[in-house]
C-alpha cells in the first residue's frame, strides 16, 4: 500500500540521498516552485544528497544552465545527471554509427558539443538524412507545434534504411506552463511501432541510473535502500525507480493530476490505489507537490 504523504520531511529521515525529477517536480519549464526548493534545500541542510536525474536530452552543462535560466538556484542540488549524459556515452560507442542525422532543435546542438573529459564524439559527424548511418533524437524541431505523426515519412524512410535511433530523452511529453508538448519517446515509440529499432539511455532505462550511482559516490558512498527516486512520471520515474530497486515517491499533481479527482492537492486516495493498482505498481509514497 502507497503512503499517501504531505510534506517530503514525512519520510526523508530514512534517505541520505535523493534522485530527483526536474519537470512537474522541481519547474514547470518556466519557473521553480517555491515549495520544491524549499524541500530540497532543508534536505541538503540535514546533510542529505540531492540528485537531480532528468531525461533532458541536454548534458548536464546545458541542464545546469538551463536551471540557472530559469531561476533554480544552486543550492537546492548537488549534483545533475541528464539523460543527454547517458546516450552521449551510447554514442560514442558507435550504437547508432558515425554519420548522424539529428532531428531535434537547434537549441540541443550542445548534445554534441558539452561533452564530458572522458568521452570523445571528434569523429561524430552530422549529416542529411539521406546520408546518415543512424539517428540521435532529442525532440521535435518545433515541439509547440508539431507531431511525432508530423515525421512518418522521415521515419519510414530511415527504417527502410535500416536505421538505429538513439533517443535521448525517453518522455512521451512534458507539461512546459500550460501547455503539454510532445518528447522525443513520443518519436521513439513511433518508429518502433513502425517497425524500427530504438535506443533508450534514460529513465526508466538501466543507463542513466547506472550514471547516477557513479556520480553520487563521487560525492558520497550511499546504499541503493538509502536513496529515493522522485517524479511524476509513472512510467519513466516511478517504474525505472523501482526497477533498479529504489524507493520511490510520486508527485500526483503532475503529468496524471487529472487522474486524481477534480483538486489537484487533494488526491482522492481510492482513486490513487486503483491508478497504482491497474499499473501493477506500488510506489513507496505519494504527494501532491514535491513541499
Amino acid at each position: 500500500m502507497t503512503n499517501l504523504i504531505s510534506h517530503l520531511s514525512d519520510i526523508s529521515d530514512r534517505y541520505d540521498a535523493l534522485f530527483c525529477d526536474l519537470w512537474g517536480c522541481l519547474h514547470n519549464g518556466y519557473r521553480p516552485f517555491p515549495d520544491a526548493v524549499a524541500a530540497l534545500q532543508k534536505f541538503r541542510a540535514g546533510g542529505g544528497i540531492v540528485v537531480l536525474l532528468t531525461n533532458s536530452p541536454r548534458p548536464r552543462p546545458s541542464v545546469r544552465k538551463q536551471l540557472g535560466k530559469i531561476g533554480v538556484p544552486d543550492d537546492c542540488y548537488d549534483e545533475i545527471v541528464a539523460s543527454g549524459d547517458a546516450s552521449q556515452a551510447g554514442l560514442a560507442a558507435g550504437l547508432v554509427g558515425k554519420r548522424i542525422y539529428h532531428l531535434g532543435p537547434e537549441k540541443d546542438q550542445g548534445f554534441f558539443t558539452e561533452v564530458a573529459s572522458d568521452l570523445d564524439l571528434s569523429d561524430v559527424e552530422r549529416v542529411p538524412l539521406d546520408q546518415a548511418e543512424g539517428i540521435v533524437c532529442t525532440g521535435l524541431f518545433d515541439d509547440l507545434t508539431e507531431t511525432p505523426e508530423d515525421y512518418r515519412a522521415q521515419l519510414l524512410f530511415a527504417k527502410q534504411k535500416g536505421l538505429k535511433l538513439l533517443c535521448t530523452n525517453p518522455d512521451i511529453v512534458v507539461d512546459k506552463g500550460d501547455k503539454r508538448i510532445y518528447c522525443a519517446g513520443a518519436v521513439a515509440t513511433l518508429y518502433t511501432e513502425m517497425g524500427g529499432v530504438s535506443l533508450y539511455f534514460g529513465k526508466p532505462h538501466p543507463p542513466i541510473y547506472d550514471l547516477a550511482r557513479r556520480r553520487l559516490a563521487a560525492l558520497k558512498i550511499v546504499a541503493d535502500e538509502n536513496i529515493l527516486c522522485i517524479g511524476d512520471g509513472i512510467h519513466t520515474d516511478i517504474q525505472g525507480g523501482l526497477s533498479d530497486g529504489f524507493d520511490t515517491l510520486f508527485i500526483t499533481g503532475g503529468l496524471e493530476a487529472a487522474s486524481f479527482g477534480p483538486d489537484p492537492d487533494h488526491p482522492d486516495p481510492a482513486l490513487l490505489q486503483e491508478f497504482f493498482d491497474a499499473r501493477q505498481m506500488a510506489p513507496t509514497a505519494a504527494i501532491a507537490q514535491l513541499r
